[in-house]
């Protein structure tokens, strides 16, 4: 065992984190299991006081320092775990904590850190900025600033979820998972699973967009990423720190980068489990876990994710949702290319079959052609959806993947629409049944007796489905139309009316 190797492995056995942390479950998933052919373990850093393994390296690190010397107070900046670990730590040790944050931290979580106990201090745009006015305030208080993850006592505390996994499960295990950050947690656990059991394989997980410990021990140096992604706002690290690299590079088998959709999809995979939401921080190792198994074929082994933390905003939830499928080939986008002629829909819906349609978007742009923006769900995967595609234009339509297209995912499909003059457009919404088959079902009834001239659908998972029709009406006909909408069997209300159809579609 090398020197540095030795010292770490003193510092986590020794390391003092249970006055404001648990021992962590962890949690079999047996889903994830059967699925993957694979004994899938979860522990269970969600479970924390503050949802977030984070209170472990921040109460080592600030007890340690107090052993050491006066401690007047500590400051940190953060605008996420690492904020509550520290006013937590703070708290049980009877000392001022001070939290700098962001002006555009959620005020969710300003709250819950001064519900800790701690003083926020909100200031600047952007991480960078509070951090450069935090470390200038403790210098004028005299506070020692508490870094994230960057100090051998933190990765101590980190590790001492290592220590726990040795300790719950004595049996072989193949692979450990863990999400990367600024490389704490990775580094912490990593350096005693080796020390304890060297045969387990120790696999790191990063956003392909916040690639920091990937790209640095790629370069056998620390580099600094140029821009990180946010949506896994809990790993957005630009450089990985120094002592967790130094570790990582000597302990650390791999690290595996994942996207938005497969983290969107292991959160849900973990709900399924857990019924608890992650962040997407949270999900990273699941979420590289999957891949990992896919990609290897590996079966009949012991993995283990470490699910680290539960902070999550409830209004990214919608985000989330429209990944999800997406992110395990379970949805296809499209954008179908159609004559514009009553009956067409008709047609589109017959070619896509019984399949669920997850969402339907269409605006009237001219009288010859029609572009709809279609999402369909998969049972099959790619391979599923490229027979779909070839069926669709052997039927005559022009078709567009836009499945792994971010600016459709994102906007697009929120967009879709604008001004149009038609003499006689309604406006209705209906609301029926949701099941296989239904929206094919609702466009049968309606035949090809009015030209559809606006349309959209979205599954949301509820047990009724609601639609907003525009069709031309000719003249004379209106009557026609009222006995068609009784007769349909479907709740339906006229919208043409409405003030916002007025001001954005008409």
């Amino acid at each position: 065992m090398s020197q540095l190797h030795d010292e770490y492995i003193k510092r986590i056995l020794s390391a003092r984190v249970y006055d404001v942390s648990i021992q962590s479950r962890l949690h079999k998933a047996p889903q994830l299991s059967q699925r993957f052919n694979n004994n899938v373990w979860l522990k269970r850093e969600d479970e924390q006081s503050i949802f977030s393994f984070k209170c472990r390296g921040a109460f080592n690190r600030i007890f340690k320092l107090m052993q050491e010397q006066d401690v007047p107070g500590v400051i940190a900046a953060s605008a996420g775990n690492h904020a509550q670990g520290v006013a937590l730590a703070a708290r049980e040790l009877k000392i001022p904590a001070v939290i700098v944050m962001p002006q555009t931290t959620p005020s969710i979580k300003v709250e819950s850190v001064r519900a800790l106990g701690g003083e926020t201090i909100l200031h600047g745009d952007d991480f960078d900025a509070a951090l450069g006015y935090a470390i200038q305030l403790g210098e004028e208080r005299g506070f020692p600033f508490i870094h994230p993850f960057d100090d051998p006592n933190t990765i101590a505390g980190q590790g001492t979820v290592g220590v726990e996994l040795c300790q719950q499960h004595p049996e072989p295990i193949d692979v450990v998972f863990l999400p990367i950050g600024g490389g704490g947690l990775a580094a912490g656990v990593s350096a005693y699973m080796k020390y304890l059991r060297p045969e387990v394989r120790i696999v790191g997980v990063e956003p392909v967009d916040a690639a920091s410990m990937h790209d640095s021990l790629a370069a056998d140096e620390r580099i600094v990423l140029e821009q990180v992604g946010l949506f896994a706002d809990g790993v957005a690290v630009k450089q990985v720190g120094k002592y967790s690299f130094e570790v990582c590079r000597e302990f650390l088998d791999e690290v595996i980068l994942v996207t938005v959709d497969e983290m969107s999809n292991a959160i849900k995979d973990i709900f399924n489990e857990t019924r608890t939401l992650t962040e997407p921080a949270g999900a990273l190792a699941v979420a590289g876990m999957k891949r990992y198994v896919e990609e290897r074929g590996v079966s009949g082994q012991t993995l283990i994710a470490i699910n680290s933390g539960a902070n999550i905003n409830f209004d990214r939830l919608r985000h989330v949702a429209e990944r999800v499928e997406i992110g395990e080939n379970r949805e296809a986008l499209l954008a179908v290319t159609i004559p514009e002629r009553p009956g067409s829909f008709l047609e589109f819906c017959h070619a896509i079959g019984r399949r669920a349609v997850t969402e339907f978007n269409y605006r009237y742009a001219d009288d010859a052609l029609a572009n709809v923006f279609a999402g369909i769900e998969l049972r099959a995967g790619s391979e599923e959806k490229d027979a779909l595609v070839n069926k669709l234009r052997g039927a005559g339509c022009e078709v567009l993947d836009m499945s792994s297209n971010d600016t459709a995912k994102l906007h697009l499909r929120h967009m879709i629409g604008g001004h149009v003059k038609l003499p006689g457009e309604r406006l209705f919404r209906f609301v029926f049944p949701e099941r296989p088959g239904a929206l094919l079902g609702f466009l049968s009834a309606m035949g090809e007796r009015w030209n559809i001239t606006l349309f959209h659908y979205r599954n949301h998972g509820a047990a009724y489905s609601r639609v907003l029709v525009g069709m031309t009406l000719p003249d004379g006909e209106e009557q026609q139309l009222e006995t068609f909408i009784q007769t349909l069997g479907f709740q339906g209300e006229e919208e043409t009316g409405n003030p916002a159809y007025q001001m954005f579609l008409r």
